[in-house]
């Protein structure tokens, strides 16, 4: 999370991110939630698996930030299978008005911020950004002082590397 948090530290580029991030992720479970299998009589979508597989990884980082997360792509995956349930032509439409529409706001952002996405420099950050955008609801709260101070200090030696 500390490269990602280098890569935003306007409040501009964050703001554009807590809305385009949830945006991009909806689209994505979109096409997701229409692969189903059955496991022992209970319906599993593929929106369901990746979720769960991206959760098992922010568990590993922090128990309440993923615990926040579990919520959140709750109420996206419910979404996502609302919008999918109303056919394919409905379904592909959203997801491009979300998809581009996420990305949109996300590199308007990065024109705030001056400086290039992070996921160009790791592509494993656009795994990072929901969770560190759960990060910063949890600092404005006034939780997680601890890891809003090593961020901090990690962000800064981030920022001060030059970028390739």
């Amino acid at each position: 999370m500390a490269l990602y948090a280098a890569y935003h530290r306007d409040p501009r580029n964050k703001a554009t991110h807590f809305v385009g991030v949830p945006l991009i992720m909806a689209a994505i479970l979109i096409p997701l939630s229409w692969v189903r299998i059955e496991i022992s009589g209970f319906g599993l979508t593929a929106a369901m698996l990746v979720a769960a597989a991206v959760l098992a990884y922010y568990f590993v980082l922090d128990l309440a930030l993923a615990a926040a997360m579990l919520l959140v792509l709750a109420v996206l995956i419910w979404l996502a299978e609302l919008i999918a349930a109303g056919g394919a032509a409905r379904g592909w439409t959203w997801f491009g008005i979300l998809f581009l529409g996420g990305w949109t706001l996300q590199l308007v952002g990065h024109v705030f911020e001056g400086r290039r996405p992070a996921f160009f420099d790791n592509v494993l950050q656009v795994f990072v950004a929901p969770i560190f955008l759960m990060a910063e609801v949890f600092f404005a709260l006034g939780y997680k002082p601890e890891l809003r101070k090593r961020l901090s200090s990690s962000g800064r030696k981030a920022s001060a590397a030059p970028s390739a």
